[in-house]
Protein backbone atom coordinates (compact mmCIF):
# COMPACT_ATOMS: atom_id res chain seq x y z
CA UNK A 1 0.00 0.00 0.00
CA UNK A 2 1.25 3.17 -1.21
CA UNK A 3 0.42 5.05 2.29
CA UNK A 4 2.76 2.42 4.41
CA UNK A 5 6.69 2.92 5.31
CA UNK A 6 8.58 0.08 5.86
CA UNK A 7 11.14 -0.20 9.04
CA UNK A 8 12.78 -2.91 9.68
CA UNK A 9 11.33 -4.07 12.68
CA UNK A 10 7.82 -2.20 12.04
CA UNK A 11 5.37 -0.24 9.97
CA UNK A 12 4.25 3.04 9.71
CA UNK A 13 0.83 3.75 7.63
CA UNK A 14 0.30 7.07 7.13
CA UNK A 15 -3.37 7.53 6.32
CA UNK A 16 -5.07 9.81 8.07
CA UNK A 17 -1.83 12.09 9.29
CA UNK A 18 -1.48 15.50 7.49
CA UNK A 19 2.31 15.46 8.82
CA UNK A 20 4.18 12.17 7.28
CA UNK A 21 7.40 10.76 7.95
CA UNK A 22 10.10 12.88 7.71
CA UNK A 23 13.76 13.81 8.24
CA UNK A 24 12.94 15.75 11.95
CA UNK A 25 11.03 13.15 13.10
CA UNK A 26 13.18 10.26 12.09
CA UNK A 27 15.89 12.15 13.55
CA UNK A 28 14.38 12.68 16.91
CA UNK A 29 13.47 8.84 17.25
CA UNK A 30 16.65 8.15 16.77
CA UNK A 31 18.91 10.49 18.92
CA UNK A 32 16.47 11.50 21.98
CA UNK A 33 18.41 9.66 24.21
CA UNK A 34 18.56 9.27 28.06
CA UNK A 35 19.85 6.87 31.13
CA UNK A 36 18.15 4.20 31.00
CA UNK A 37 14.39 5.06 30.39
CA UNK A 38 11.61 2.72 31.49
CA UNK A 39 9.02 5.80 31.34
CA UNK A 40 8.67 7.70 27.80
CA UNK A 41 5.75 10.11 26.25
CA UNK A 42 6.01 11.49 23.12
CA UNK A 43 3.35 14.21 22.53
CA UNK A 44 1.89 14.82 19.14
CA UNK A 45 2.82 11.73 18.01
CA UNK A 46 1.28 11.97 14.57
CA UNK A 47 1.62 8.56 12.72
CA UNK A 48 3.81 6.94 16.12
CA UNK A 49 6.99 6.73 14.53
CA UNK A 50 8.92 8.53 17.02
CA UNK A 51 7.22 6.66 19.80
CA UNK A 52 7.53 3.41 17.77
CA UNK A 53 11.42 4.20 17.62
CA UNK A 54 11.95 4.35 20.81
CA UNK A 55 10.00 1.28 21.90
CA UNK A 56 12.85 -0.25 19.61
CA UNK A 57 15.54 1.32 20.83
CA UNK A 58 14.56 1.37 24.59
CA UNK A 59 13.32 -2.71 25.13
CA UNK A 60 12.23 -2.31 28.49
CA UNK A 61 10.27 0.85 28.20
CA UNK A 62 6.83 1.89 28.66
CA UNK A 63 5.46 4.55 25.96
CA UNK A 64 2.89 6.85 25.84
CA UNK A 65 1.68 8.67 23.35
CA UNK A 66 -0.71 11.72 22.59
CA UNK A 67 -2.43 13.01 19.61
CA UNK A 68 -5.10 15.52 19.78
CA UNK A 69 -6.24 15.14 15.66
CA UNK A 70 -8.38 12.13 16.09
CA UNK A 71 -7.54 10.76 12.55
CA UNK A 72 -4.53 10.70 13.40
CA UNK A 73 -4.43 9.04 16.76
CA UNK A 74 -6.59 6.44 15.13
CA UNK A 75 -4.11 5.98 13.17
CA UNK A 76 -0.79 6.00 15.55
CA UNK A 77 -2.73 3.18 17.64
CA UNK A 78 -3.34 1.23 14.68
CA UNK A 79 0.33 1.12 14.09
CA UNK A 80 1.10 0.48 17.81
CA UNK A 81 -1.08 -2.29 17.38
CA UNK A 82 0.21 -3.85 14.64
CA UNK A 83 4.10 -3.47 15.90
CA UNK A 84 6.17 -5.84 18.08
CA UNK A 85 6.02 -3.41 21.03
CA UNK A 86 2.30 -3.59 21.29
CA UNK A 87 2.38 -4.25 24.88
CA UNK A 88 4.35 -1.70 25.61
CA UNK A 89 2.86 0.97 24.25
CA UNK A 90 -0.39 3.16 24.87
CA UNK A 91 -2.09 5.41 22.85
CA UNK A 92 -4.18 8.71 24.30
CA UNK A 93 -6.37 10.39 22.07
CA UNK A 94 -6.59 14.11 23.57
CA UNK A 95 -4.19 17.27 23.80
CA UNK A 96 -1.22 17.24 25.98
CA UNK A 97 -2.77 19.33 28.70
CA UNK A 98 -5.99 17.27 28.84
CA UNK A 99 -3.86 14.28 29.40
CA UNK A 100 -1.18 16.03 32.05
CA UNK A 101 -4.95 17.13 34.14
CA UNK A 102 -5.98 13.44 33.88
CA UNK A 103 -2.90 11.88 34.95
CA UNK A 104 -1.25 14.20 37.86
CA UNK A 105 1.05 11.31 38.75
CA UNK A 106 2.69 10.35 35.86
CA UNK A 107 6.37 10.69 35.82
CA UNK A 108 8.46 9.96 32.52
CA UNK A 109 12.18 9.77 32.38
CA UNK A 110 12.39 11.11 28.66
CA UNK A 111 9.58 13.21 26.76
CA UNK A 112 9.95 14.02 23.22
CA UNK A 113 8.48 16.23 20.65
CA UNK A 114 8.71 16.92 17.35
CA UNK A 115 5.93 20.29 17.91
CA UNK A 116 4.08 22.62 15.88
CA UNK A 117 6.92 25.28 15.32
CA UNK A 118 5.33 28.52 13.21
CA UNK A 119 4.80 31.02 15.90
CA UNK A 120 2.52 33.50 15.01
CA UNK A 121 3.36 32.65 11.28
CA UNK A 122 0.88 32.65 8.65
CA UNK A 123 -2.08 30.19 8.81
CA UNK A 124 -1.74 26.86 6.60
CA UNK A 125 -4.56 26.95 3.58
CA UNK A 126 -4.94 23.24 5.14
CA UNK A 127 -6.69 22.87 8.19
CA UNK A 128 -4.94 19.61 9.16
CA UNK A 129 -1.73 20.61 8.58
CA UNK A 130 -2.44 24.22 10.06
CA UNK A 131 -3.73 21.95 13.45
CA UNK A 132 -0.08 19.55 13.45
CA UNK A 133 2.31 22.26 12.52
CA UNK A 134 1.25 25.96 13.70
CA UNK A 135 1.54 27.18 17.49
CA UNK A 136 1.97 30.47 19.06
CA UNK A 137 3.85 31.52 22.36
CA UNK A 138 1.05 30.24 24.52
CA UNK A 139 1.60 26.51 23.23
CA UNK A 140 5.40 26.37 23.94
CA UNK A 141 4.73 27.92 27.34
CA UNK A 142 2.06 25.05 28.18
CA UNK A 143 4.26 22.45 26.66
CA UNK A 144 7.51 23.21 28.93
CA UNK A 145 5.36 24.00 32.07
CA UNK A 146 3.82 20.57 31.95
CA UNK A 147 6.65 18.62 31.01
CA UNK A 148 8.61 20.59 33.74
CA UNK A 149 5.94 18.76 36.36
CA UNK A 150 6.16 15.55 35.16
CA UNK A 151 9.65 14.48 34.47
CA UNK A 152 11.43 12.52 36.61
CA UNK A 153 14.16 14.08 38.99
CA UNK A 154 16.59 12.36 36.19
CA UNK A 155 14.17 12.73 33.55
CA UNK A 156 15.00 14.75 30.33
CA UNK A 157 13.02 16.47 27.68
CA UNK A 158 14.11 16.09 23.86
CA UNK A 159 12.58 18.94 21.09
CA UNK A 160 13.60 19.43 17.53
CA UNK A 161 13.09 22.91 16.53
CA UNK A 162 14.04 25.66 13.70
CA UNK A 163 16.72 27.77 15.57
CA UNK A 164 14.32 31.53 16.24
CA UNK A 165 12.16 28.77 17.80
CA UNK A 166 14.80 27.73 19.97
CA UNK A 167 15.55 31.16 21.57
CA UNK A 168 12.04 31.46 22.56
CA UNK A 169 11.83 27.62 24.16
CA UNK A 170 15.55 28.31 25.98
CA UNK A 171 13.75 31.72 28.09
CA UNK A 172 10.56 29.39 29.11
CA UNK A 173 12.09 26.66 29.97
CA UNK A 174 14.56 28.67 32.36
CA UNK A 175 11.48 30.16 33.85
CA UNK A 176 10.12 26.50 34.37
CA UNK A 177 13.10 25.00 35.76
CA UNK A 178 14.79 23.60 32.78
CA UNK A 179 18.25 24.11 31.09
CA UNK A 180 19.48 23.16 27.87
CA UNK A 181 21.80 20.13 28.22
CA UNK A 182 22.59 19.41 25.00
CA UNK A 183 22.02 21.21 21.25
CA UNK A 184 22.52 19.49 17.95
CA UNK A 185 23.08 21.43 14.92
CA UNK A 186 21.20 19.69 11.91
CA UNK A 187 22.62 20.65 8.76
CA UNK A 188 22.10 19.66 5.49
CA UNK A 189 25.55 20.01 4.18
CA UNK A 190 28.62 20.28 5.91
CA UNK A 191 29.02 23.70 4.55
CA UNK A 192 25.40 25.07 4.98
CA UNK A 193 23.90 26.73 7.80
CA UNK A 194 22.23 24.89 10.98
CA UNK A 195 17.91 24.42 10.04
CA UNK A 196 16.84 22.82 12.87
CA UNK A 197 18.44 21.78 16.20
CA UNK A 198 17.90 19.08 18.48
CA UNK A 199 17.75 20.12 22.11
CA UNK A 200 17.84 18.13 25.25
CA UNK A 201 15.91 19.68 28.48
CA UNK A 202 16.55 18.78 32.05
CA UNK A 203 16.56 20.19 35.67
CA UNK A 204 20.65 20.23 36.13
CA UNK A 205 22.27 23.61 35.27
CA UNK A 206 25.79 22.46 34.34
CA UNK A 207 26.85 24.23 30.85
CA UNK A 208 25.23 22.79 27.66
CA UNK A 209 27.33 20.58 25.47
CA UNK A 210 27.18 21.24 21.64
CA UNK A 211 27.37 19.19 18.70
CA UNK A 212 26.00 19.23 15.25
CA UNK A 213 24.53 16.20 12.35
CA UNK A 214 25.07 16.54 8.81
CA UNK A 215 22.33 14.76 6.85
CA UNK A 216 23.92 15.03 3.39
CA UNK A 217 27.93 13.99 1.43
CA UNK A 218 26.36 15.07 -1.55
CA UNK A 219 23.19 15.87 -3.35
CA UNK A 220 20.75 12.51 -2.52
CA UNK A 221 23.53 10.90 -0.48
CA UNK A 222 23.60 10.32 3.08
CA UNK A 223 26.78 10.86 4.90
CA UNK A 224 28.21 8.03 7.54
CA UNK A 225 26.74 9.80 10.55
CA UNK A 226 23.14 9.66 9.07
CA UNK A 227 23.32 6.37 7.65
CA UNK A 228 25.15 4.72 11.06
CA UNK A 229 22.40 6.70 13.04
CA UNK A 230 19.23 5.54 10.62
CA UNK A 231 21.30 2.15 10.15
CA UNK A 232 18.79 -0.17 12.77
CA UNK A 233 15.12 1.73 10.96
CA UNK A 234 15.58 2.05 7.36
CA UNK A 235 15.69 -0.70 4.97
CA UNK A 236 18.51 0.68 2.37
CA UNK A 237 21.24 1.10 5.22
Amino acid sequence: MAGIFKFKQFDVDQDGCAMKINTDGVLLGALADADQPQTILDIGTGTGVIALMLAQRFTNAKIDAVEIDQSAAETAGRNFNNSPFAERMNLYPVGFEQFFESNPAKKYDLIVSNPPFYINSLKSPQAKRELAKHADNDFFKNLIYYASKHLNDRGVMCLILPLDTVVRVKDIAFKNGLFIQKATSVLSYQDAEPHREIIVLSSDSDKATNDKFVIYASPKIYTEQYQETLKDFFTIF
